[in-house]
């Protein structure tokens, strides 16, 4: 065989990602990952809003620990900077991150949008309060525009959203730092309609929550985990973690699907959606780690997605995860998505960028015992 043909084969041995170039190869992994350069921030973000604008993939806001972790007494700081990333270039020069500009004020913790026309901002918080805010980030002659839009009825932070048709749903959240209870709120704005308020709509049968994951089919709107806020006898929140999950369809109304085989708080959202009708929760908080007196000992979150069938209505496989963050959004890029930082562990995030498509043909899952 001629030597170069050996080393090809070589460095494809060698190398973990270098596979899932190959469309051949791509049949036989079921999520295929590669990175991406990290945000120029060593830290990492938390509940930073995240979309695409043409090839320009942003990072704004969010939230960290940049000088000690919490368990060393570390403060947790909001960001006001916007970054972005052109995903589609080859030349190094132009695989920079590049800080843009900012957002009005410093935000974490709210919903991000990507639409045709650019990247909707819903919410989010910073170290005194939570916002109604609601912004439009979009690119005109390659300066960064932002656009005010209709507020929310309530400020809110920490609740999940996602597009259907030319809607877009909100759904939990609380309403302060020191909330004790969880929103049960569901709002729609229609985009096609620019003088038109958010639209309150009767909300889903179970409890109110934080950090849920939303999904969408471009029919219905799917609400899968997320934590109850309850008050314990020193007026702190407790968070009690779901499992439950449920379909919203704008003609007919809620309905309650299977419960998912584990909680999944805080995973990233909009959960991924295949022309096959499954819908990917990659990671989130299970809840079995409440109470650990040692944070710095944290092993991390769950490194398994979970599948479930919305023809089926059932959960039907696990897929093992390289790569399991929190508090932080996904944004589909053509036949790929992307998962920009994020948490790792309580208290310490990530920089790193991670980009993967989904092939849900693959029968590599494992399935639940």
């Amino acid at each position: 065989m001629h030597k170069w043909v050996w080393l090809v084969f070589a460095v494809i041995k060698m190398s973990p990602w270098a596979a899932c170039s190959f469309a051949q190869v791509d049949l036989q992994c079921e999520l295929c990952w590669s990175s991406l350069p990290a945000i120029p921030n060593a830290k990492g973000l938390a509940g930073p809003f995240v979309g695409m604008i043409g090839e320009q993939l942003f990072v704004a806001g969010g939230a960290n620990f940049p000088d000690n972790p919490p368990w060393d007494g570390g403060t947790k700081k909001w960001s006001e900077a916007v970054y972005s990333l052109n995903v589609a270039s080859d030349a190094a020069e132009q695989k920079r991150w590049q800080r843009v500009g900012e957002l009005p004020k410093r935000l974490a913790y709210g919903v991000s949008i990507t639409t045709s026309q650019g990247i909707i901002c819903i919410g989010g918080s910073d170290d005194r309060q939570h916002y109604s805010d609601v912004f439009e980030l979009s690119v005109s002659n390659g300066v960064l525009d932002i656009r005010a839009l209709p507020a929310l009825p309530l400020a809110l932070a920490n609740c999940c959203g996602a597009l259907v048709g030319d809607s877009i749903f909100v759904a939990g959240g609380n309403t302060s730092p020191d909330a004790t209870t969880a929103m049960k709120k569901f709002w729609s704005l229609d985009l096609s309609n620019p003088l038109a308020p958010w639209c309150e709509h009767e909300p889903w049968p179970g409890p109110g929550r934080i950090l849920a994951v939303a999904g969408t089919d471009n029919e219905s709107f799917f609400l899968f985990s997320g934590a109850e806020l309850l008050p314990d006898a020193n007026g702190k929140a407790n968070r009690s973690y779901l499992r439950d999950a449920y379909r919203f369809h704008p003609e007919r109304g809620w309905k309650k699907l299977a419960d998912m085989p584990r909680a999944a708080v805080a995973a990233p959202s909009p959960a991924p959606f295949s022309a096959d009708g499954r819908f990917l929760i990659l990671g989130g908080d299970d809840g079995s780690l409440v109470g650990l007196q040692q944070l710095d000992q944290h092993p991390g979150f769950p490194k398994s997605a979970i599948l479930y069938d919305s023809i089926a209505d059932h959960w039907p496989s696990s897929i093992p995860l390289d790569v399991s963050r929190v508090t932080t959004t996904i944004v589909r890029h053509q036949d790929s998505y992307i998962l920009p930082t994020g948490e790792v562990r309580p208290g310490v995030r990530s920089p790193d960028v991670w980009k993967f498509r989904w092939n849900p043909q693959a029968d590599s899952a494992s399935q639940f015992k």
